[in-house]
């Protein structure tokens, strides 16, 4: 099994679209064997569903993700795990061990006045994952 993560610098980057690098696991016997960083060369929201596919990937788990994005993983039978924070080898560690949290109605969504991102409501302007939109969201805990 393959699992890849949406990465930077160590974190699960928070919005799939944009990302620049996955970070695949290789996985045998519930163990990861072997993992490597892979750039994504800027394919964009839809060619990365392809790139995944084409590199062998069962599993993503990432952040932010828009519904156009979700449909070209399920076609390419990539099982999402999505609205994930946090730590890339953690996040991975707690799939294997099957006690991840995510959010399996995570949206990313940037048309319209505002957009969802997880379980947040944001105004035009703000970018998934950052969360910076000087308090006036009223979600954030």
């Amino acid at each position: 099994m393959i699992i890849a993560v949406t990465y930077e610098n160590g974190e699960i980057f928070q919005h799939f679209g944009h990302t620049e690098q996955f970070k695949l696991y290789e996985v045998e016997n519930g163990k990861i064997v072997k993992s490597e960083i892979m750039n994504s060369n800027g394919s964009g929201h839809g060619a990365l569903a392809g790139l995944l596919k084409m590199f062998g990937v069962d599993v993503l788990i990432c952040g932010g993700i828009g519904g156009g994005a979700q449909t070209a993983l399920a076609n390419a039978g990539i099982k999402l795990f999505g609205g994930v924070k946090g730590d890339a080898d953690e996040a991975v560690e707690a799939y294997l061990a099957g006690v991840l949290e995510f959010n399996p109605n995570v949206k990313c969504n940037h048309h319209g006045e505002g957009h969802t991102c997880g379980d947040h409501h944001h105004e035009d302007g703000h970018e998934c994952g950052n969360h910076t939109c000087g308090g006036n969201c009223g979600n954030h805990n």
